[in-house]
């Protein structure tokens, strides 16, 4: 039977160049997905201020979190925690680094501190100029003194000038005592001052950012650190140099997963329609070979082999090609600041062999059920059976369909009734799969019964070719069916989550415009000194000012059920003081009660509440001083002043007087509009990760569907052959087939907006109250145009091809 099949494929080289196509883009796209996702696991990063020390000591960036309440449970106990990454940098004690020079055969000792500082026009980071050596640095010119810097080679800049440099809040005139330059390519430029200009200006004084250790024993020197700090060597001191990496790489892991499992799923209905498609069209051979004694195991081993031969071969080919898109992909989520771009692409074996392995899968199946119907015709019917198209309603299809109307029911249920806010996109993402999948699954049924109703009107406008493509429409269901699924599942798929990101993003912005009072804002990018508070506080015109800091905490006591790994949003303002917070209702705590928080970076703070407020449901956060919180932040220091107006005072007279009022201080002043513009900006990320997803899928719907029409209806040549001896001019066949794409645009976009609704309509309850979604009614309208367009384009192509020449000529080929 290998012998038959590899000379079937040899004659039939049009049906399983398009199974190859469906195989080799699925494969391609599971790859490419697999190599971010390792990507993430191991996210590896070059190091490069920390690259001479072979060791190096910093904080520890997780946190431990419970998932039960310690309380109940019996100390001696092993309790289940689960690991949170902390938000903000986590520093260790500058006392660290005397303990470690006692460890033998520790031979030197360096402190690492950096901070954002601002060198005339240009951005870098700044050190204390010891910490050089960690590099190593070459230095050309004199080490720096109190008051004098040494900038990087990259800057341009010479010995002897006086720069000015924006660092913590101010800004201070230096002399240049040196040029430093780098034996590698470093990320951002470096400006080192004198350690105790350097630990001034970093604002945590007493703390390093990192360690160096030169010489002496991991073991030993591991011993000394205790809890105090983590140890590392090798490439993982990249993410004690760059920390954000770690929530990144967690991030990048979510969303390959996510990718690379809906495409693998979209893969196995596109490549199961291509095969069935395929084998039904070779209904006649099948039924000769059963009739001349074929078995049906026999006739199984055939389609198999064939497919496995396709399926191999693409599989090949996706295989070597995968890590380029893979990197591809990886260079655009960098370049939009989805992830850091210090993180290197790693792309190994094992995502290879995933995506080959699912995508095999995936033939298999196909092709068992692709060959089961055929196999299972009695020779005394197979030319009987090879004229009928096969019956589309199986119990497997009917049991797939009733599972997974019932899963996106249930989800559907839960994100009315259990989820708030915007992540109830967590329940209402996967029903749109469910939805799909159970339509898919009796597409056939489904396609024939939304023809019947389309009759009228389609007849009405259409006429003769209208009848006759509605009749081809209904009596080939399975054959139409096989195009309306992918379409059905692009255009779902598509509405669905790009409606879903747009209300999100629109009940996102109009929680923060409807919480926003200030008429002004007051930025710095270093961080503002605190004593800009009380000048713009003093300002004519002004009503009320505040800081204004974000970040994340975690609450430690009492148990919080609801501390999940990202921890509670927090916002620290001027108008609290101490240690009070503001809670929202769902904590569950009264005023009077005391909290013990893990603040950014693991500094734990006991609270008072002082306030229960309720707060729109999803942007529920805890409001704290911004002098407890700003502290525990990376930057050290509030980024951002709001300020209002008096009444009577207008915005842009507010604005300029808080520009002479802040004039030479290293500030931007801004107005209420660009704090929403800002606002709006942060959401851009999580589109763009949701518009590529989108854009991946569409791209492997329209090979699917192009496959599926061009060679449904490439065999049709004999079938418009026969018409045009009846009496039809080919104009009229191409009318005909015209109509026929019509038709299965429209089913498809009247099925796909129904399983994007069965997702949307419960989001957009829970989160805007309205059934109806936020975002441009043209986002709807593209999807229709891209799905009308490459259904004719599809049919009408091979349709025109099909019809050249004469017409008794069609009817000699055989099928």
């Amino acid at each position: 039977m290998f012998k038959l099949a590899m000379r079937t494929l040899r004659l039939r080289k049009g049906g399983f160049l398009a199974t190859f196509v469906a195989v080799f883009f699925g494969a391609l796209i599971v790859s490419a997905c697999g190599g971010l996702m390792e990507t993430g696991i191991r996210s590896e990063t070059p190091v490069q201020r920390l690259a001479a020390a072979p060791i190096v000591v910093g904080g520890q960036q997780t946190l431990a979190l419970p998932e039960e309440d310690p309380a109940t449970l019996d100390p001696e106990d092993k309790h289940k925690v689960k690991n949170a990454t902390l938000p903000e940098r986590v520093r260790v004690d500058a006392a660290l680094a005397d303990r470690l020079r006692a460890v033998p055969g520790v031979t030197n000792v360096v402190g690492e501190v950096s901070f954002p500082a601002q060198a005339g026009a240009a951005s870098a980071l700044g050190h204390a100029w010891d910490s050089a050596a960690l590099t190593p640095y070459t230095l050309k010119g004199e080490a720096p003194k109190p008051g004098e810097v040494v900038v990087d080679a990259g800057l341009g800049l010479a010995v002897g000038d006086t720069l000015p440099v924006a660092a913590h809040g101010s800004v201070g005139q230096y002399r240049i005592s040196g040029i430093a330059e780098a034996p590698q390519v470093m990320r951002d430029s470096a400006l080192f001052f004198s350690a105790s200009d350097a630990e001034k200006l970093s604002g945590h004084p007493g703390q390093f950012d990192a360690i160096g250790v030169f010489g002496g024993d991991v073991d030993a020197v591991t011993a000394a650190v205790g809890d105090a700090g983590i140890v590392t060597t090798g490439t993982d001191r990249g993410a004690l140099e760059f920390p954000e990496v770690t929530k990144s790489g967690e991030d990048l892991i979510v969303l390959a997963a996510v990718s690379g499992g809906l495409s693998a799923m979209v893969m196995v209905f596109v490549v199961a329609g291509t095969l069935t498609l395929s084998t039904q069209q070779r209904q006649r051979e099948l039924a000769l070979l059963r009739a001349i004694g074929t078995t049906p195991r026999q006739l199984r081993r055939m389609v198999l082999g064939e497919a496995l031969v396709v399926g191999v071969l693409a599989v090949a080919v996706a295989v070597v090609l995968g890590p380029l898109l893979g990197k591809w992909l990886f260079g655009e989520l960098a370049a939009h600041h989805v992830v850091p771009d210090v993180l290197e692409f790693e792309q190994g074996w094992l995502p290879a062999t995933v995506a080959a392995g699912a995508s095999l899968l995936a033939v298999v199946a196909a092709s068992f059920v692709a060959g089961r119907r055929a196999s299972k015709v009695r020779p005394t019917e197979a030319l009987a059976e090879a004229a009928v198209e096969r019956r589309w309603v199986t119990p497997i299809r009917v049991i797939t369909a009733i599972l997974c109307f019932a899963g996106g029911t249930a989800l559907a249920i839960v994100t009315v009734a259990v989820m708030t806010g915007p992540v109830a996109a967590s329940t209402a993402g996967p029903a749109v799969m469910l939805w799909a999948f159970g339509l898919a699954a009796i597409s056939p049924g489904v396609t024939k019964v939304t023809a019947m109703l389309l009759r009228w009107p389609v007849q009405a406008v259409t006429g003769v070719t209208g009848r006759v493509a509605l009749l081809n429409t209904r009596v080939g269901a399975v054959r139409t069916a096989g195009a309306v699924t992918p379409i059905m599942l692009a255009v779902g798929i598509a509405t669905a989550n790009i409606y879903l990101q747009t209300t999100q993003e629109a009940v996102s912005n109009q929680a923060y415009t409807e919480d926003l009072r200030a008429d002004a804002v007051v930025a710095g990018p270093g961080g503002l000194d605190p004593s800009v508070l009380g000048r713009v506080a003093a300002v004519p015109g002004v009503a009320s000012a505040s800081e204004y800091v974000t970040s994340s905490v975690f609450v430690e006591k009492p148990y919080d059920s609801n501390n999940d790994q990202d921890g509670w949003p927090a916002l620290g303002v001027s108008e609290l003081t101490g240690n009070a917070v503001e809670v929202p209702t769902t904590l569950g705590r009264h005023v009077g009660d005391t909290l013990s928080l893990k603040l950014g970076d693991g500094t734990p703070v006991d609270v008072r509440v002082t306030a229960v407020v309720s707060q729109r449901a999803g942007f529920e956060r805890l409001v704290l001083p911004a002098s407890l919180l700003a502290p525990h932040t990376t930057l050290g220091l509030a980024p951002q002043l709001l300020v209002r107006a008096a009444p009577g005072v207008d915005p842009a007279t507010l604005a300029s007087r808080l520009r002479e009022a802040t004039a030479g201080m290293p500030v931007m002043v801004g107005d209420r509009a660009a704090l929403i513009a800002a606002h709006a900006k942060g959401n851009e990320i999580g589109a763009w990760v949701n518009y590529l997803l989108v854009g991946m899928i569409i791209a492997y719907t329209v090979i699917s569907v192009v496959n599926t029409l061009v060679m449904a209806t490439a065999k049709r040549r004999r079938e418009f052959g026969l018409q045009r001896l009846g009496g039809f001019t080919r104009g009229q066949v191409l009318r005909m087939a015209g109509v026929e794409g019509g038709l299965i645009a429209t089913i498809a976009v009247l099925l796909g907006t129904l399983v994007a609704a069965g997702s949307i309509v419960p989001f957009c309850l829970v989160v805007s109250g309205s059934p109806l979604p936020s975002g441009p009614p043209a986002i709807y309208l593209v999807v229709l145009a891209i799905a009308v367009v490459l259904s004719l384009v599809a049919i009408l192509v091979p349709a025109w091809a099909a019809t050249r020449g004469r017409a008794v000529d069609a009817t000699s080929i055989g099928e």
